[in-house]
């Protein structure tokens, strides 16, 4: 009996062992478990940040590469090549905003509107010069003295933009279409004064501009309470110090600067961008009107990619919070019919 007692109080001993033997491997496992989680989720965010960085690496050498292309065409004066060049880049740019770095699209946005600004002068100064007539009097003049003529027939269809300075990406000197220093007036451009131009709207007061066609660039420049409808633009549109401002605009890169209280209904293929702006929001673009989709399809933008929401603030850089200088226009307020 004795021995009994003394093998049942040893192995009543063992049991409380045993069970912290049972235990403990258990709690290893778990850490165990989520040690491993944790270096698993270390090395995939490495491998991400190498792609990334094997991305931007390319993305830069093949940049510069076109780039180079691009500038040797615009000199060579291959300018339907150099378009056709220049609007590859411009996608390249786009496609690779999601893994580049915000000063990286940043300089990549200012080479594209360089070259557009280079490719649009060009163009110019290979074009003929316009010659004009003189329209001779119908009355002769006074015995002894010499007819004089005629001022000359000036074209007008498009006004140019008083010069202030050159905008980014804006040409110096060469002739642009586009309205400026109007007050409460109904504006309108179609597709023959649009078809690839350079259209600059300045220090518009009050007005409502239509441009129906497909330009080739568009800046909108020191413009108060205007309403500004556009039809597809094939590359950047560039707004600078407006305010109180509904701007309808279908293109490739928008860049807005120094903007306040404006709404924009926008179809963009790459990222917005804003600089120095309070008050902006942003909408999908609905305007239409006779003939948009042939402006579509000439502007080579893609319908079906529209990156309306997406608003990069280049005076916003925390990751974790969204910027307070723009917002969506909320859905119940959006405008659908501008007829």
């Amino acid at each position: 009996a004795v021995e009994l007692g003394v093998s049942a109080a040893f192995v009543a001993s063992l049991q409380p062992e045993t069970a912290a033997t049972v235990v403990l491997p258990e709690r290893l496992q778990r850490r165990e478990a989520e040690r491993q989680e944790g270096v698993e989720r270390q090395r995939q965010k490495k491998e991400a940040q190498v792609v990334k960085e094997e991305q931007s690496e390319f993305f830069v050498a093949a940049f510069a590469q076109e780039r180079k292309a691009v500038e040797e065409l615009i000199a060579a004066g291959q300018l339907e090549e150099a378009t056709a060049r220049l609007q590859g880049l411009q996608k390249l740019l786009t496609e690779s905003v999601r893994f580049l770095a915000p000063y990286e699209v940043r300089q990549g946005q200012e080479a594209v509107a360089r070259l557009q600004a280079d490719l649009a002068a060009q163009r110019q100064q290979l074009q003929p010069k316009k010659k004009f007539a003189f329209r001779a009097l119908k009355k002769e003049g006074a015995p002894g003295r010499e007819s004089r003529p005629a001022e000359p027939a000036w074209p007008a269809v498009a006004t140019r933009a008083p010069d202030h300075g050159t905008a980014e990406g804006e040409l110096s000197g060469a002739p642009l279409c586009g309205f400026s220093g109007v007050e409460d007036e109904e504006l309108e451009l179609g597709p023959p004064e649009l078809l690839q131009r350079d259209v600059v709207l300045s220090e518009l007061r009050g007005c409502r501009v239509r441009l129906r066609g497909n330009a080739n660039t568009l800046r909108v420049r020191d413009c108060r309470s205007c309403t500004v409808l556009c039809g597809p633009v094939s590359t950047s549109v560039l707004v600078d110090g407006c305010s109180d401002c509904v701007l309808v605009l279908a293109c490739q890169q928008l860049r807005t600067h120094r903007t306040r209280d404006s709404r924009f209904y926008v179809q963009v293929t790459s990222r917005a961008v804003i600089e120095d702006c309070t008050k902006v929001s942003f909408a999908p673009y609905t305007w239409s009107y006779s003939g948009i989709e042939g402006d579509f399809e000439s502007s080579g933008l893609d319908r079906n990619r529209n990156n309306w929401n997406l608003v990069d603030d280049f005076d916003w850089l925390a990751t974790d919070k969204p910027s307070p200088n723009w917002s969506l226009i909320p859905e119940q307020e959006r405008i659908s019919c501008w007829d």
